[in-house]
């Protein structure tokens, strides 16, 4: 008999003020927010905040009077300190499933089936104790047979505080309660302009959609439509590796078949990541300012000595250039790397994503060929676009002295205590 799939969506609660409270305890009940490039926007509000019905994305001159008269504490976005925290999550994540779907910066799909059947809800428990006590950010955990239902637990688990932020919708009756009380437009991939549209229908809450004939919704819809009412209906429909990152950041990464163990085979996986990630900015027309490499060894292998590091590097300015991420790449890896480890696995992680169409400050002491750059890439992808990689370049990237970054921040540890936070420099 084939156990039933079982899927944890685990979202760290307002990442970036949590990040930032990690340096400032004081601040832990605290209206705070985080703004964005520029300092521009808000783009992370802590429930403080939210609680004020100050919106998302907000221009901070708008409600300029509230963070006076409520005494919000605003904080400059740090990307390299964001990254690199997130980056020690989701490593300790990888622990408790072998397959895991780093979704965004914030948040990643578990599977689960098979590990903990009998239980699921204390191994929740369990996850979110471990990511508290070992990086001091709150998490949610949402458990269920799709990853649909996932995100739906874990919507309620943040929202309801009785759940302990935990909810597991293993059962079809408790599936049953929730939907009812929930809005469509809460289901993931609903939004609110659909749910208008299912609102003309009669279609309320998620219960009623997860009702609705699906060959009948396909074809009035999508077949994404009918795909989300049979996850709500607790028959998968996605796999962990079919839902595209954030376009926010980008994540590619990859556990070998056999360990590596010179900095030379890792310098070359992570030159292709560095290659698939730069493909992707410039297919979104984006540029990264801010590159993480991490690096490990097995930790299914407890025999065999046990290592895991991550660095950030903040680029003097924004690129989509695959020479310079590699050439960034390799100065962090060789920063991190130990010999005599076998790693399983590393990659990289691009934040700091804008669209390449901003102004942005130039370097001074950089050579400043940026028209070159995206004409010399576009060819490469023009090339491989008819003839699928017909063109690579090669694993060493640039020559060293032409690209000289300095790692801003360098984890010692995926886990860390108090007296290394306070260490480490927040701008």
């Amino acid at each position: 008999m084939s156990l039933q799939p079982l899927i944890a969506l685990v979202d760290c609660n307002n990442f970036y003020v949590s990040c930032e409270r990690l340096f400032r305890p004081d601040l832990w009940d605290k209206p705070v927010a985080v703004l964005s490039n520029l300092d521009g926007c808000l783009i992370s509000r802590s429930k403080e905040v939210k609680s004020l019905l100050i919106p998302m994305a907000i221009p901070v001159f708008k409600v300029a009077h509230l963070v006076k008269k409520h005494r919000i504490h605003l904080f400059s976005a740090n990307f390299p300190l964001y990254g690199d925290i997130s980056s020690r999550i989701m490593s300790l994540l990888e622990t408790f499933s072998p397959h895991t779907e780093i979704y965004s910066i914030d948040e990643a799909f578990l599977d689960l089936t098979g590990i903990c059947q009998q239980d699921p809800l204390s191994y929740g428990i369990r996850i979110k104790h471990t990511i508290l006590r070992d990086t001091g950010i709150p998490v949610c955990v949402g458990i269920a047979p799709t990853k649909t239902l996932a995100k739906l637990a874990n919507y309620a688990a943040k929202k309801w505080d009785k759940t302990g932020g935990v909810l597991d919708l293993s059962c079809p009756q408790r599936r049953e309660r929730l939907m009812r009380s929930v809005s469509v437009r809460e289901v993931w991939g609903i939004g609110s302009r659909l749910s208008q549209q299912l609102a003309q229908l009669g279609i309320h809450t998620a219960w009623d959609l997860a009702q609705q004939p699906v060959q009948q919704m396909r074809d009035k819809f999508s077949v994404v439509m009918a795909r989300t009412i049979m996850e709500l209906n607790g028959i998968p429909c996605l796999e962990l590796e079919e839902i595209a990152p954030d376009k926010q950041q980008i994540i590619c990464s990859s556990s070998f078949k056999r360990p590596l163990t010179s900095i030379e085979e890792l310098s070359q996986a992570l030159a292709g990541f560095c290659s698939r990630a730069a493909e992707k900015l410039r297919m979104q027309k984006s540029v990264t300012s801010c590159i993480t490499v991490f690096i490990q060894t097995n930790p299914f292998n407890p025999q065999e000595p046990q290592y895991q590091r991550s660095a950030t590097l903040k680029l003097a300015t924004g690129t989509q250039d695959t020479r310079i991420l590699i050439s960034a790449a390799k100065q962090v890896v060789r920063s991190i790397y130990k010999p005599n480890y076998r790693y399983q696995k590393c990659g990289i992680q691009l934040s700091d994503i804008r669209p390449q169409s901003m102004q942005v400050q130039a370097d001074l002491f950089a050579d400043n060929q940026r028209i070159d750059q995206l004409q010399l890439m576009a060819t490469l992808d023009k090339i491989n676009h008819r003839f699928p990689n017909a063109v690579s370049l090669a694993a060493t990237g640039l020559n060293k002295k032409t690209w000289q970054f300095k790692p801003e921040r360098i984890s010692k540890r995926y886990t860390t205590d108090w007296n290394e936070l306070a260490s480490v420099k927040c701008e």
